[in-house]
């Protein structure tokens, strides 16, 4: 590291290690000095050294530079303080600030003001006002740690040429390698496909792991947008991509077409969209039942699976005591409402156009698996004024099929029972009888 080598050199007699590898420090050449240079011995086997004016020096053997307008190098302190446009490149890191202060001891440069230090290697980005950077040094520490304060913004990547970045905003961030990063106060994280927000965030690339706490909300934007709200949030990923974005506690999903809330939410993604969504609840109580909710009906179960392959709503399947409930009028007393119940349930939908062109998902089918109930209403088309007539069924397999918005027809299998009730016909017209 260039700092530890200047800082030999403020040692004065000190001799050139012999291994500059594994944390060893280099021989620090001075290349120029542009202004003056003096010495103070403030006590005996004390000396401070000061050069201005523009100093270079470069790290002997290596390619590593250094330059700032001034140098102070003191002995008894080992400490380096650089002044102004302090210039810093080395094989793992690049740093730009106004003032750098390198503590030998503990191996611990302090950047300040309009600092820019750049992750050589995987191209990661960091500028705020303050920066500690604690360098790997053999007997000291194993790994390079920094920490940010004074809400400092980092371009989060992968690697130099991975592309687009995640840009992570905190009140205070801290790394550890090139793979860990803690953030706190008011954290914020934001890519053209992704945004989340909570009071905290780990992430931890060595086990694929992320966490978000504190009031923590996720924002899937890569095409169609999703929501996902709950008391925790993990996120599983890969290569820095997000792969599974985990609402734990009060979870609530919110897509284009639908929206789920439940104790647990798990959401898959792939490509940057979302493919699938799980929900369940924990505890069997009523409360912790999962909810899905769409422009045409309503499931509630113990579990329920929502398949979105490229962001389109095929397939809603629901286990545990599963109750579905159309929405075809809201305003309708709950006698009206159709609803199909069973040990489990799934709803299959196609894909249609509407007035304007926008493609909206529409309910085909519903079929219900054990102990299947249905309370299904029948209009005639014909007459639109006319009352439906009403059909409940009981069997182990019911399928609920639909015509447009409407229901086309109901079968029943094993154990098949019910009743289908016609409306009441309208009163024959009243006669009025001639007086003779």
């Amino acid at each position: 590291m260039i700092l530890a080598g200047l800082a030999l050199l403020a040692l004065a007699q000190q001799p050139r290690p012999a291994d500059t590898t594994a944390g060893r420090p280099c021989t620090i050449v001075i290349d120029s000095i542009g202004g003056d240079y003096r010495q103070v011995v403030p006590a005996p086997g004390d000396t401070n050294r000061f050069a201005g004016g523009g100093v270079l020096a470069h790290c002997e053997g290596t390619a590593s530079t250094l330059a700032s307008d001034s140098v102070a190098m003191y002995g008894r302190q080992r400490r380096i303080d650089l002044v102004g446009h302090v210039v810093i490149r080395d094989t793992a890191l690049a740093l730009d600030a106004n003032f750098a202060s390198y503590f030998l001891r503990d191996e611990r440069l302090e950047a300040r003001k309009n600092v820019v230090a750049t992750n050589r290697r995987n191209g990661s980005v960091l500028r705020g006002p303050h920066l500690d950077y604690y360098r790997a040094a053999r007997g000291v520490r194993d790994t390079v740690e920094m920490f940010a304060a004074s809400r400092p913004t980092v371009e989060y990547r992968q690697a130099a040429d991975s592309g687009e970045p995640y840009i992570i905003v905190g009140n205070r961030i801290r790394f550890k390698g090139d793979d860990r990063v803690w953030a706190g106060g008011k954290v914020t994280v934001d890519r053209s496909d992704f945004a989340s927000r909570s009071d905290s965030l780990l992430l931890d690339e060595t086990r694929g792991f992320g966490v978000l706490v504190g009031q923590p909300r996720v924002e899937g934007k890569g095409g169609k947008t999703y929501t996902l709200v709950g008391t925790r949030i993990e996120l599983g990923l890969e290569q820095r991509e997000v792969r599974l974005v985990k609402a734990l506690g009060q979870g609530k999903a919110t897509g284009d077409d639908w929206t789920l809330t439940a104790d647990t939410i798990h959401l898959m993604v792939a490509e940057r969209k979302l493919q699938q969504a799980f929900a369940w609840g924990e505890g069997g109580g009523a409360k912790s039942r999962a909810h899905a909710v769409s422009s045409l009906y309503t499931i509630e179960a113990d579990s329920i699976a929502i398949d979105t392959p490229g962001e389109v709503l095929t397939e809603t399947r629901a286990f545990g005591r599963a109750l579905s409930r159309a929405k075809r009028d809201s305003t309708a007393p709950p006698a009206d409402v159709d609803w199909i119940a069973g040990d489990s349930l799934t709803a299959r939908l196609a894909q249609e156009r509407d007035s304007t062109g926008r493609e909206h998902s529409r309910l085909q089918q519903i079929l219900a698996r054990g102990a299947a109930r249905a309370l299904t209403h029948h209009f005639d088309d014909r007459d639109s004024t006319a009352a439906p007539s009403i059909n409940y069924s009981r069997g182990q397999r019911i399928a609920v099929l639909l015509s447009g918005a409407k229901i086309d027809r109901v079968v029943v299998a094993g154990a098949a029972a019910g009743v289908h009730l016609e409306p009441r016909p309208p009163p024959p017209p009243h006669t009025v009888k001639k007086k003779p």
